[in-house]
């Protein structure tokens, strides 16, 4: 796979440069259409009022396609005639045309055009829309915000930014699926709360990738081969108004994502590289040798017994001065992270391109050489016809990765339980020691260390958009999608890895694994547009026709003679074909949209889909939903406007609507057999249930959006509720079916309600200074709304009617028991046995509330900006407080020393291990697991434009970032965004810089 990747990779960059070649000639050459005796160069800069400069302003030269933008510090050059118009434009400033009346430098201020910031566009899917004007609910966050960021999924830039937007990371590892979950948890079924994923207007499967590595634990993150600093926008829906005109799709949000496109003007080049380094930020307070050993000494005294080199080997035999710093050992190695970025845009009025690659690399904190790379590249084109009724948009992004990891061994699984004085691992010849943990009848904790594996994953994202104006305010459109990820991986299990005396040391062995998903879309449109009276009407028609195809291969070989053999299937004594798969989904659907706009202060928008899936049975495939939303700009009348004369800016909204889901496997509704190992058999492996039919969720919410300070202050409060009804999952039977789950409709109802509040506003703007702030906090409650007959269910000691949907069923915990010194829960029954009929604890573990708060800064020729997050919660500090057995505890168990403390005595008794095994399931382990973390910081300085211009640069810019630097938090465990086990930890601390150069 290696050589593959080498080879792809280079193929890839040898096109790239020869394209980038060919469209610097043509663009340059689109852009000097004038003739040179008429032409004059004309500098200078464009400023706000403040005096502060505003770039990526357009300046055109009228009646020509000859363009260019101003740099970061506000400068242009072009060449105009002499008798000439030069125009400058940019959203939120007014258009100023300037003659050029023989001057060589025009330097303006542009004006502040308060009824143009709102035109800002954003993407809602099948339409564009602004802030202004939209009726959904839709959050945004920009290239500014995420492109920088050490990150190798661009879900993982979304934390903290968005309101009713959970984002959390799927572990250490790189490459790990974050798990995302929009405005709460909608299904019973965890693969049914994946959003839709759109690229560039092609759906991709959201479903994380399978893996047999450690990646298999969330699943591979299909979202892994984007380039993070090749995105323009995320846009993410999340009412009925944004998300219905998707139908079946939108149930649980929409993200969808925008790459970078071309501008107007001369080719311009951009690099931008940056290295750092990530650490594990935290470790756990635990025993060190001599305390470890005073409580295992303690144990042996308050039990009455002798300690025995079967019992006390730790004692007896092992060194009882050595010491090991296992969490240092294991994981307190350095990270290493380097990206670089090469991209390359520009054309003419009619044509533009933009071209771009990227190789991203990081390291591990664990021991071993594993490692995470990337490269990817993109090419986007954009064409519109000299009579702009013709209009087309290419997008390719292809991406590839190779994730090396030590297979299926996770090496901080048993780091905090290891004795300190537990004996080394590794042999000086770096070999796995087995000797001292053998004698004990014990394996070396990091058995499988040598095992290897290897993922590589490959996506082509293409997408062709053409656009054509029939007659006047009618187009046809059409968007044409095409995805491709193909999944391989290959973990080698080398018998060097395993005990000698065990029976996976007898032979080498490889594990293979192929996915492979594809898919198209074709969704012909119609578009209509006119003025009606005193509004606007905008309207919608479009059918969609979609198909993927899955297939999934695992195949396992064995007895290869030498360990350089391993994974060459040719040379394995004998291979089993484990599983084999291949799916097909079809989608079909017609949907329409129609707003209408009177007096540009009453909006409505209708949308509607019927949806058709495969994966229902005959007479259940077809589903209807649809969605109203209405907005009133309330400060447009002038009866009000006087009265809320503090007011710049006065709407509300609200939406009402349905959408479903069909997210469950295929072919659920049909009869499945196999083939019986003998001749001439079958057996039924699935059974059959035809009447299953559409999830439905009901959304409804209901917004206000203020401005204030001639909206340097804008605030957003929205509330939701979400129920979601006719619950898809696999029924659970009885074992004398022969079948373990049928899939079928359960009558179970899901309700998610809540608060949305957003604030931004621009503190300060002067000459030299400027700070903008915005703020995001969440307020969510997820409940079980009603579920009847649920004692009779298999979901009895899962669920409880009025809670959320994540609870865990506790003991009542009653404290320490004053004749036994132990541990003490409640028997509820009084009768005498521990079980869920004693669990009437119910603890909530989803977030009570949670948000952002993210600041931009700028100095002249410095910039900073940081955000942190914050989330109110309830977490587990797990287990490592059961002092007095054979493993490390935390420091805090010497308190059990000492008369009066809340744990336990100490002991390795089985009563004691009994007492600590029911109070780690009851409330005892929990604590506030609340946090305030910065979750980046970045300084930059951009060199002046005098000093650059002698290296020939139009800018060049230095930054230094930093990512989950410092935490705030009572949170005793490893890490507050994973408060499940205590141990468990995810974000890792990044400090990187890097240079921005632009010519």
């Amino acid at each position: 796979m290696k050589n593959n990747y080498s080879r792809l990779k280079w193929m890839a960059l040898i096109i790239i440069v020869g394209i980038f070649f060919f469209l610097s000639k043509t663009a340059n050459a689109a852009t000097s259409t004038l003739p040179l005796f008429q032409q004059q160069e004309v500098s200078g800069v464009v400023q706000d009022q403040n005096g502060l400069p505003i770039p990526g302003v357009t300046v055109t030269v009228k009646n020509t396609n000859r363009g260019t933008v101003t740099n970061l510090d506000g400068e242009y050059t072009i060449n105009a005639p002499a008798n000439g118009t030069l125009i400058f434009s940019y959203l939120g400033y007014k258009t100023v045309e300037i003659p050029v009346d023989n001057n060589e430098e025009i330097s303006i201020q542009l004006e502040e055009d308060i009824a143009a910031l709102g035109e800002v566009k954003i993407n809602a899917g099948y339409y564009n829309t602004t802030e202004r004007e939209r009726t959904g609910n839709i959050s945004r966050v920009t290239e500014e915000e995420i492109e920088n960021q050490p990150v190798v999924s661009p879900l993982q830039a979304l934390q903290g930014r968005m309101a009713g937007v959970e984002v959390t990371s799927g572990g250490s590892h790189p490459g790990m699926a974050p798990t995302i979950r929009i405005r709460g948890t909608n299904s019973l079924r965890e693969e049914g709360n994946y959003p839709l994923y759109i690229i560039d207007g092609v759906p991709i499967n959201a479903t994380p990738v399978e893996s047999n590595s450690l990646l298999g634990n969330t699943g591979i993150d299909p979202l892994n081969n984007l380039n993070v600093s090749n995105i323009e926008s995320i846009e993410v829906l999340k009412d009925a108004d944004a998300t219905a005109i998707y139908g079946s799709r939108g149930a649980n949000g929409v993200v969808l994502i925008t790459t970078k496109k071309g501008g107007i003007g001369k080719i311009e080049l951009e690099a931008k590289a940056y290295t750092g380094i990530s650490t594990v930020p935290n470790r756990l307070d635990l025993l060190s040798t001599p305390q470890y050993i005073q409580i295992r000494e303690k144990a042996f005294e308050n039990d009455d017994t002798e300690p025995t080199e079967s019992n006390a080997y730790d004692l007896l035999i092992w060194d009882q001065n050595r010491y090991t710093d296992w969490q240092e050992f294991l994981f307190g190695g350095n990270s290493p992270v380097t990206d670089l970025n090469l991209s390359a845009s520009g054309g003419s009025e009619n044509t533009s391109f933009r071209i771009g690659s990227s190789y991203h690399n990081q390291g591990t904190v664990y021991p071993g050489a594993y490692d995470y790379s990337k490269f990817t590249a993109g090419f986007n084109l954009n064409h519109i016809s000299d009579d702009k009724k013709l209009d087309i948009n290419l997008s390719v992004n292809y991406g590839e990765d190779i994730n090396k990891s030590v297979g299926n061994v996770d090496l901080s699984s048993g780091t905090f339980r290891l004795p300190p004085n537990a004996p080394s691992v590794f042999n000086e010849d770096g070999s796995l020691h087995w000797e001292e943990w053998t004698q004990v009848g014990l394996n070396n904790p990091l058995q499988g260390f040598y095992n290897n594996s290897e993922t590589q994953t490959t996506r082509l994202n293409a997408n062709l958009g053409v656009s054509y104006q029939i007659i006047a305010g009618l187009r046809f459109k059409a968007n044409l999608g095409y995805t491709s990820y193909h999944s391989e991986e290959l973990l080698k299990i080398p018998k060097k890895s395993y005990n000698p005396s065990s029976w996976e040391s007898t032979e080498n062995r490889s594990s293979h694994f192929q996915s492979n998903r594809k898919s198209y879309i074709i969704e012909p449109q119609l578009v209509y547009s006119d003025k009606i009276g005193e509004g606007k009407i905008d309207a919608l028609l479009g059918v969609t026709f979609q198909k993927s195809m899955n297939s999934r291969l695992g195949i396992q070989g064995l007895g290869y003679v030498a360990e350089a053999l391993i994974g060459n299937l040719d040379a394995a004594e004998t291979t089993i074909n484990g599983t084999s798969r291949n799916i097909e989904y079809k989608y079909n659907a017609v949907f329409a949209r129609l707003g209408y706009n009177l007096k540009e202060k009453y909006y409505i928008n209708l949308t509607g889909r019927r949806d058709g899936s495969s994966r229902f049975g005959p007479g259940k495939r077809f589903a209807n939903f649809g969605a109203v939303g209405a907005a009133w700009l309330f400060l447009e009348e002038p009866f009000l406007k006087d009265r809320f004369s503090f007011l710049s800016f006065g709407k509300v909204r609200s939406s009402y609507g349905t959408t479903g889901s069909d997210q469950i496997g295929d072919y659920g509704y049909l009869d499945a057999y196999e083939a019986t190992s003998g001749p001439g058999g079958i057996y039924p492996v699935q059974l059959s249930n035809p009447d299953y039919s559409w999830e439905v969720n009901k959304k409804l919410e209901a917004a206000i959006e203020l401005g204030f300070v001639q909206d340097r202050i804008n605030v957003g409060v929205s509330w939701y509720r979400n129920r979601s009804s006719n619950q898809l999952v696999g029924y659970a039977l009885p074992a004398m079916t022969g079948f373990t789950s049928v899939q079928a409709n359960l009558p179970a109802t899901v309700q998610n309600t809540g608060w949305e509040i957003e604030v931004s506003s621009r503190n300060i703007s002067s000459n030299d200074f400027t700070w903008q702030s915005s703020f995001n906090f969440t307020l969510p409650k997820n409940k079980l709304l009603s579920y009847p007959d649920i004692e009779q269910s298999s979901y009895v000691n899962t669920y409880r009617v009025g809670h959320p949907l994540d609870i865990s069923l506790l003991y009542q915990y009653e404290g320490i028991d004053t004749e036994t010194g132990l541990y003490k829960v409640t028997d509820i029954n009084e009768d005498g046995s521990f079980d869920y009929e004693d669990r009437v604890v119910i603890q909530d573990r989803t977030r009570s509330f949670y948000g952002g708060l993210n600041n931009n800064l700028n100095y002249k020729n410095f910039s900073l900006q940081f955000l942190f997050d914050f989330v109110k919660q309830e977490g587990s500090i797990g287990s490592l407080f059961n002092a007095g057995t054979l493993n490390n505890q935390r420091s805090e168990v010497m308190q059990a020393l000492d008369n009066g403390s809340r744990f336990q005595r100490i002991s390795r008794s089985l009563e004691a291990s009994s007492a600590y095994s029911r109070v780690l399931l009851s409330g005892f382990p929990l604590e506030d697991a609340s946090f305030l973390r910065l979750k980046t910081i970045s300084l930059g300085y951009t060199l002046p434009a005098d000093i650059m211009q002698v290296f020939g640069a139009r800018s060049c810019k230095l930054f230094l970032s930093g990512q989950n630097l410092f935490v705030i938090t009572s949170y005793s465990g490893m890490d507050p965004e994973l408060p499940g086990l205590g141990t468990s930890f995810a974000a890792l601390r990044t400090v990187s810089g890097g240079v921005q150069l632009n010519f």
